[in-house]
């Protein structure tokens, strides 16, 4: 049986839903910390169970039977994470997969990355075998950045660097090919990534084609653009870590772009103006002309 953590979240609960279109149902399990949010896919044949990284008991319950269990990483510490890896063995399961990142490594800018590397030699020393997806920076991002933007005209941001945005349904079908031929994915993968690196200012220009009207990336310093996102009232603890992002990239680390994706898939991965023409809010897209 295949168990997938986090399944009422958007990464998880695609890659559920995937599964489902070439395994069996009764082969199928999901740990959830609110049940009631996947009744949908109860109804569908799978097994719903309550399972919380924070409560290691209910986890013994949730991954019961596994042979694989996919744990799909929440927030940026290694413990929650090690509790799951402990309880996937536990119940014996052959195999534990991990979505990791593409920057993953102890001396990364970004907690989140540093958290992953930590993540994955927890999944080296745990002696069974792993599959750590390093997936890349999530194409997604770039929408919530730039939703403000979409009135304003105006993209204010610390500086950056080219980051290899990469979709959510490329990162869905790695995942599930990973599941289902064991062969294809193991060990730590290389970074599975979109084609392309761009910056802030390439996704303002992007957004700027598909609505028909110009939006203007500003850099600012991170001191400015703090104030200002403790001003909006952005949790300050989401306003270090949004500042951890930008000083990783302009490092660099989340700007290579690797094969790897594109050769699993066989196909090229769907490039950031794919993803930006799907989930910009359509009221602001370029209208049709009239004939």
């Amino acid at each position: 049986m295949i168990i997938v953590t986090g399944a009422t979240g958007r990464l998880g609960r695609a890659i559920v839903e995937r599964l489902a279109d070439s395994v069996p149902a009764d082969q199928l399990g999901v740990s959830v910390r609110a049940p009631e949010q996947a009744e949908d896919l109860r109804a569908r044949g799978i097994r719903v169970r309550r399972g919380d990284f924070d409560d290691p008991e209910s986890l013994t319950t949730a991954f019961e039977g596994a042979t694989q269990v996919l744990v799909v990483s929440g927030p940026a510490d290694p413990a929650p994470h090690r509790v799951a890896i402990d309880a996937a063995k536990a119940a014996g399961a052959e195999r534990i997969l991990y979505t990791s990142h593409q920057a993953a490594n102890p001396d990364s800018l970004f907690a989140a990355t540093r958290s992953h590397a930590a993540t994955e030699q927890d999944l080296e020393d745990s002696g069974i075998a792993y599959t750590a997806l390093r997936n890349g920076f999530y194409a997604s991002t770039t929408v919530w950045m730039l939703r403000s933007a979409l009135e304003s005209g105006e993209l204010v941001l610390p500086e950056d660097g080219p980051v290899s945005w990469t979709a959510h349904t490329d990162l869905v079908d790695a995942a599930v090919l990973a599941l289902t031929d064991p062969t294809r994915l193991s060990g730590i993968t290389p970074a599975l990534t979109g084609p392309e690196a761009l910056d802030y200012a390439d996704a303002a220009a992007i957004a700027s084609d598909l609505i028909g009207r110009k939006i203007t990336r500003i850099t600012v310093p991170d001191e400015v653009w703090k104030q200002a996102a403790l001003d909006r009232g952005m949790p300050p603890y989401a306003v270090d870590l949004t500042l951890e992002i930008f000083a990783a990239s302009r490092h660099g680390e989340f700007t290579p772009v690797d094969p790897a994706l594109q050769h699993l898939l066989a196909r090229t991965p769907t490039p950031l103006q794919a993803v930006l023409a799907a989930e910009l809010p359509t009221s602001t897209h370029r209208p049709e002309p009239t004939p």
